[in-house]
Parts: C-alpha cells; structure tokens; sequence
C-alpha cells in the first residue's frame, strides 16, 4: 500500500516533466529520427591505391554545391585538428597544389558548425570531418540557439560533409606518406530529377517566440515568396507545407499540460510558445493556427492558387505576430479577407479543435512526418524535402533555389534558375572558354546553377547560332542591325560597303567589287584582272569597290556597252533633236493662232445671222422706244 502510494507520488511528479520534454523536442532538437547518408558522395582521385567512392552526410549548414561538384587537396591540420579554435597564421594549410583546400578534421570538442566556420575563415573550400568511432552516419546539425553560434552559423558559405572513421583514417594514412590525397565531392545528383517538375516540401511552423530558429523561418519564407510564386505559377514545381506535430499520451489526456498545449482531445500538440504555461500563448494556439495554414494551401490549391500560401504566411506574420499580442484568429480572417480567400471553406476544412475525433488534415501531417524511401523522420524544424530527399544546408534563399533548380534535368530548367542569383561567375575568368565576338563583347558563356554554359546568345531579338565554343553566327532578317550580323563592313572615301544582307537570312558575302569569306573582304582590281574597260582605245583605273573606264582623245565612254562614242555626233544628235522639237512646237502654236482668230471669227459670224433671223421685233421696238423718250427734250427746248 505505502509502495503504491510511492509510486502515485513519484509518476505526478515526474509526468508534468516528461511531457514538458516531450512537446518542446521540436525546439530542442534533441530526437534522433532514422538519418539518409547520400551514398558514393564522395570520390578520392588519387593516389591510385586510394581509388575508392565513399559516403558522407551532408552537413546542414553552409552551402552544397547542389547540381556542381568540388576537386580538391586534402588537408589534415598537424595542430589543432578538431578545430574547435582559430587556425594560425595568414594561411595555415600549406599544399603543394593549386587546387582548392579540403580540409580534414577529427569529430568532438565542440559543434559542428564552429569547426567548419574556423577552417572557412583559414581559407578551406570544403570540410571534411571524420568521426571517432565506428557507427552509422548522421546529419550535422546547426547548434543550438546560443549567443556563441548567433556571430558565425549564418555566415558559412562552404560545404562540409561527416565521414566514416575508417575512411578518415585511410585519408590520415595517405597524407602520412606525403601522398598528394585530391577527392571529389560531387553534389550531382544529390538530388534525383525523374521529371520536369521538381516536387518539394517545407516544414515550418507558425510560431513565431521560438527564437533564431523561427526566425531564421519567417525570413526564408518572406526572401524565397517570389522565386517560389514564379516556379509555382508557371507549373514547374509542385510544393507542400508541412507542420510538425505531437500526440498526448492517453493517460495525461486530461492534465492541464495537455489541455493547455493540445487539440482534439490530446491527439495534436505543439509546445508552449513561452515554456510557460501560465502566461502568453498556449500550445494548442500554435497548432489551431498551423492548421488553418494548411487548409489555407489546400483551399487555394483547389481554385488553382497554391502560391497565395506564402503571401498568407508572410502577411499573417507581419500583422498578427505573437510579439505584438496579435497572434489571433480574428486577425488571421483579416489577412485571408486581405487575399481574397474564401473564410467558410478554410472553416470546414479546419473542422472542430474540440471534436474527440480524428483530423483528417493534421492526422496526414503525423503520418507523412515518418521518412520513406530515401528520405529521413522529419525531427527539426526547419526542413526542406526537395524530391523527397532531405536538403542540406543552409536555408537561404539562393542557396534553396540551387537546390531546387538541380532537381530539373539539364536544359530543362525555368528561366529563374538562369538567373544571377545562382550564377557562378566562371565566364568572368577567360570568358569561360566560350566563344567571344571581342569587338561588340557578344558573349556565348552564360552562367548558371551547375557552372557555365556555352551556348550562343539571343541578343536584341537576333539569335545566333554555333557551337557556342568557337564560333556563333547571327541568323535572321535583323541581324545586319547587330554588329553589322558579325560580317565584314568598311568605310572609305566616304562610301560604305558591307558584307552583310538583310535580304539574307544567314551567311556573309562579299558585295560586287569586292572579294573574299563574307567576314574579311577586299577590293577587286578589275583593271588588272581586265574584266572590265575591254574596248579598243579605253583606259582603266581602279578605285575602291569599282573602276573607271576613260577613252582617248574627245570619245565618250559608254559603260553599258563598254565601247566609246564620239562627241561631236552626240552634239550633232542633240541639234537634230532639237530643231524637230522646234518645229513640232512651231506646228502647235500655228494651229493655236488659226484656231483662235480664223476659225472663231467665222464661227462668231454664222451665230450673229442666225439669230438676226429669230429677234427683229425685239430690234425695232428697241428703236422706236429710244425716239420717244427723245422727244420731249426737244420741245423743252424750244
């Protein structure tokens, strides 16, 4: 009896703790989920005898060289190879090589991340750190939050990868004997690409008091909202966001830890945004909001919006933060309202928090959570699954876009992953061994996520076409606009001649006058080749695209039909021509006199005596009017 009061006793003292424990793990990171190596990641090259491939796991900071790879010499410290402190001097690790450093470190002493971040800042291109003992592989992970980790984790470019100890002891042995130890660490195909649509998800959470880490979050979400629409709207990748959650046990299913923190009767938990459960926000807030997210991309998904998410979460996240006391159900309906998002359906989709029933939306979340395949248990937030495999490295945002874009076959990329935010600047450098039209500095190198490309450019709507390595041609109506379309063009004397012909879709030609390839012409001499000026008695003198024929004495020359004419008969023509045109003028202006004085006098004179016929009363009464109104003037006189 006093043993089984004991035990009672013992169990409620413990239970508040364990189950504390066991809904801050997401937090603390402390859940060892089953881990995915990528295997024959990486190659040593040489010495010979050491030929081999070997697995590493990725670690999960720094950046991957998703869709690229890394060749490099093998360091291993003599001081200091754990790496847990600075390295000395300006450049500590001497090599006999120009190629990049890869540095070797032995695992302990202090986190992951600290010792890749010291060997960055002594100028190593990839870290390799060798475990102490013999056991499976698992994923470096970022530290956790401190004011230590806060000054280096996000500023760690370089890739970093855990091997196994009997791998790093066989490197070790190499470069005991002076060997020069060069591997390969090849991010290829890291991640597969079965298809042209790259399929990924991210899990997250809508809490917003859990530090760096939520954060770290909510700052991916705002700089990766755009890349992520372009991708999403033009149907080349399909995304999913996912949310971490927990069950209570059944027998604490009424304590006030699982009520505070959990929905549906204990079956969905988050910790307490706080780690306090007597004040701020509860557990179950987080979750009641993570679920409207999620049915925020399932309702949008279903009326083909599926990239109104990130606004929803990035607008969700600036008006209703938890820090400003605004984290709220109420405030969360303003921003779908904002977005114009049906409220009822995300309702339905929601279902009752209070329901002792399952949630079909947040039951999925806990089955998908297991790995399958090649991917691992999800444990940490945050994490990226890029076609189902677990993506390492920083969450950044060109770096997730990297990733993402190797997913795609090559050639077969969106435009985005073209982009400067994922170029790798190798053209800078030789122009990277691809064709140059050094003139106008028309470039077929163009980079891109997996290195450089040499392909002929687009330039102004004027494509060119080659091989992009030695040699790229305009082709089209307008390429005579651009470089004269890359053909031979010259000006002298004020006269211009080029090789190129907008009536001509491809290929230069020397124009008439001139010879050679269509991209270096020169003047025929016609005189010397005497092709031209064959008649008896010419001269010739070759000018620039042309030539000048003159005859002797005072002949005319006649180019059309290359002979010479005499002068005077061409005066003599002149003056025959011009007499007959006088004459024929003097014809026309006789026929206009006898026209205009002859013909219409006589006409005037029939028209007068035909109408004498017609008006004679009109004549004599016109008479005899005028004498009596003269009458009275005279005898007024009088």
């Amino acid at each position: 009896m006093n043993k089984a009061c004991c035990m009672a006793f013992s169990l409620r003292k413990v239970v508040p703790l364990l189950l504390v424990l066991l809904l801050t793990l997401v937090s603390e990171n402390h859940v060892h989920g089953r881990f995915v190596v990528e295997t024959e990641s990486i190659k040593v090259l040489s010495p010979l005898n050491m030929r081999s491939k070997r697995d590493g796991a990725i670690g999960n900071f720094g950046v991957p060289d998703y869709g690229g790879y890394i060749v490099g010499s093998v360091i291993y410290p003599e001081k200091g190879s754990f790496g847990c402190d600075p390295f000395d001097g300006d450049k500590p690790f001497k090599s006999r090589s120009p190629r990049p450093t890869v540095v070797l470190l032995d695992r302990g002493g202090c986190y992951f991340a600290l010792k890749v971040w010291n060997a960055q800042q002594a100028g190593a291109a990839a870290v390799l750190v060798a475990d102490n003992v013999e056991e499976p592989l698992i994923t470096m992970d970022s530290p956790e939050e401190s004011s230590d980790a806060d000054g280096y984790i996000e500023k760690i470019n370089i890739p970093s990868a855990l091997i196994e100890k009997s791998f790093g002891d066989s490197l070790k042995e190499g470069l005991k004997n002076k060997e020069d130890v060069v591997v390969k660490l090849d991010w290829r195909e890291s991640l597969p690409h079965p298809d042209d649509r790259v399929e990924y998800e991210f899990w997250t959470n809508s809490n917003d008091e859990c530090g760096a880490r939520c954060d770290e979050q909510m700052d991916f979400v705002k700089n990766f909202k755009g890349h992520a629409q372009i991708l999403e709207r033009g149907g080349y990748t399909l995304f999913t966001p996912h949310y971490i959650t927990w069950y209570c046990p059944q027998a604490f299913i009424l304590s006030s830890q699982c009520k505070s923190q959990c929905i549906n009767h204990g079956r969905y938990c988050a910790p307490d945004p706080e780690k306090d459960f007597g004040e701020g926000y509860q557990g179950k807030d987080v979750v009641f909001e993570n679920l409207r997210q999620l049915c925020v991309h399932r309702v949008a998904n279903e009326s083909n919006r599926s990239w109104v998410w990130w606004d929803f979460v990035t607008d969700f996240h600036i008006r209703c933060s938890m820090k400003q006391k605004r984290y709220s159900k109420e405030c969360a309906e303003d921003v779908m309202k904002s977005l114009d998002l049906p409220i009822e359906k995300i309702k339905m989709c929601m279902g009752d928090p209070e329901a002792d029933v399952e949630n079909e939306v947040l039951k999925n979340e806990q089955v998908v959570q297991v790995g399958r395949g090649s991917r691992g248990d999800v444990t940490i937030l945050p994490t990226m699954v890029i076609n189902n495999v677990q993506y390492r490295g920083k969450l950044e945002r060109t770096s997730v876009l990297k990733a993402i874009c190797s997913g795609f076959k090559e050639t077969t990329e969106p435009r985005v992953c073209l982009s400067g935010d994922v170029e790798t600047n190798e053209c800078l450098e030789r122009n990277g061994g691809c064709w140059l039209q050094k003139h106008s500095n028309i470039s077929a190198c163009k980079d891109t996520f997996r290195g450089r490309v040499c392909e002929c450019p687009i330039v102004n709507g004027v494509q060119y076409r080659g091989d992009g390595y030695t040699s790229c041609e305009a082709f089209g109506p307008a390429r005579c606009a651009i470089d004269n379309g890359g053909c031979w063009s010259e000006t002298r004397h004020g006269l211009s001649f080029s090789a190129c012909s907008d009536s001509e879709l491809s290929g230069c030609q020397c124009p008439h006058g001139f010879q050679g390839d269509g991209h270096k012409c020169e003047d025929i001499d016609e005189c010397k080749e005497r092709t031209a000026c064959q008649c008896e008695g010419c001269g010739c003198k070759n000018t620039w695209g042309g030539y000048e024929c003159k005859c002797k004495g005072d002949l005319l020359y006649m180019k059309e039909q290359d002979t010479c004419i005499e002068r005077r008969g061409s005066k003599f023509a002149w003056f025959i021509t011009f007499v007959v045109l006088a004459a024929v003028v003097g014809v026309g202006l006789a026929g206009y006199i006898f026209y205009k004085y002859r013909l219409r006098s006589y006409m005037d004179s029939e028209i007068m005596a035909i109408m004498s016929q017609y008006m004679p009363l009109d004549n004599q009464h016109h008479n005899r009017v005028q004498t009596m109104e003269a009458e009275p003037l005279r005898q007024g006189s009088v």
